[in-house]
């Protein structure tokens, strides 16, 4: 089978398409053959390793396809079935092993890219709004790059449970999609003094909670946009890890609260992974939660859907197809 190989972290450049032996799935486990493959930043952390991973490595997390065999102990679960999955590593590929206790059912009326490109950042918009900080009826709430994948996602269902979003994006384009997806104001933050908008646009308050998959360009300011005992949920570091801080600050700056959460934390039993993939999927197949795609790729092109989405120039969720 073809597969997006490193050998070295690095750059885009250390990503080779290589072939590889068609995997075998052991007892709990699905072979799946990939429809499409999710490219997420943490697959850049993988890549550069932020997030160090034995060598060498088949790149991807995430992904949707039709199970090819069902490996010894599987029940539920039979050959041409359709799944998805969030934590499967070696997602750049044709072929893939899912444990089957984490593979997800796309629904009927799901189609196989839109799959794909749900559940990593489904589960993430959906543990942040839900169970991290979880927006009630009339909070303000801020959102960075609400344009991205999970930006729009996390609108729709910070709207959906009555948050009124403050979104933030750099490109005319991008300030209009966060708006179509509920934002009640988008903030350009390539042009304006954000902190300062969101305390005009609050009467001087701030919010509630700042959703920040930013980091290093944005903490200073997302800190300074918060309420009085409101919090800062750093999800992301897209454009880098913030410097080391005082905690003092997190006093001065009205009691507030910061916390550095990770989805495998929040999907960490399958009972829990299957409840929040329920809400997601069933949101998207009865048509309340829309999934942007902003590009696909050939699998032989995932290091150029790397550059892009780490240069910012794509709007919702990137896939590679096999």
């Amino acid at each position: 089978m073809k597969a997006i190989v490193i050998e070295r972290t690095g750059g885009p450049e250390t990503m080779r398409l290589s072939d590889l032996p068609d995997p075998v799935p052991g007892p709990g486990q699905l072979l799946v053959d990939v429809a499409g493959a999710g490219v997420n930043f943490i697959d850049t952390y993988h890549r550069e390793g932020a997030y160090p991973l034995p060598l060498p490595l088949t790149l991807g997390l995430e992904g949707a396809g039709r199970i090819a065999t069902v490996g010894d102990g599987v029940s539920g679960f039979a050959p041409g079935d359709r799944v998805a999955w969030a934590q499967a590593q070696g997602s750049y590929a044709e072929k893939v092993i899912v444990p089957a206790e984490r593979a997800l059912r796309v629904p009927d009326g799901v189609d196989d890219l839109t799959a794909a490109a749900v559940p990593l950042q489904g589960l993430t918009a959906h543990y942040l709004a839900t169970s991290t900080c979880p927006v009630a009826e009339g909070d303000d709430v801020l959102i960075h790059a609400a344009a991205g994948g999970v930006g729009l996602l996390l609108t729709q269902i910070v709207t959906r449970r009555g948050g009124r979003v403050l979104a933030t994006a750099s490109t005319q384009e991008k300030a209009a999609l966060a708006r179509q997806a509920g934002a009640a104001e988008v903030i350009r933050y390539d042009q304006e003094d954000f902190p300062a908008r969101v305390r005009e646009l609050t009467g001087g308050r701030g919010v509630r909670v700042v959703y920040d998959g930013v980091g290093r360009t944005t903490f200073d300011g997302s800190l300074a946009s918060l309420a009085l005992r409101g919090m800062l949920v750093l999800f992301g570091y897209a454009s880098g890890r913030p410097d080391p801080f005082d905690i003092n600050r997190l006093q001065e700056s009205g009691s507030t609260f910061l916390t550095r959460p990770t989805l495998g934390h929040y999907i960490a039993t399958p009972a829990e992974l299957q409840r929040r993939a329920g809400d997601v999927f069933g949101w998207v197949a009865d048509g309340s939660l829309s999934v942007r795609i902003g590009g696909t790729y050939p699998l032989a092109q995932a290091a150029r859907a790397h550059e892009d989405l780490q240069a910012r120039r794509t709007t919702g969720k990137l896939l590679l197809q096999p």
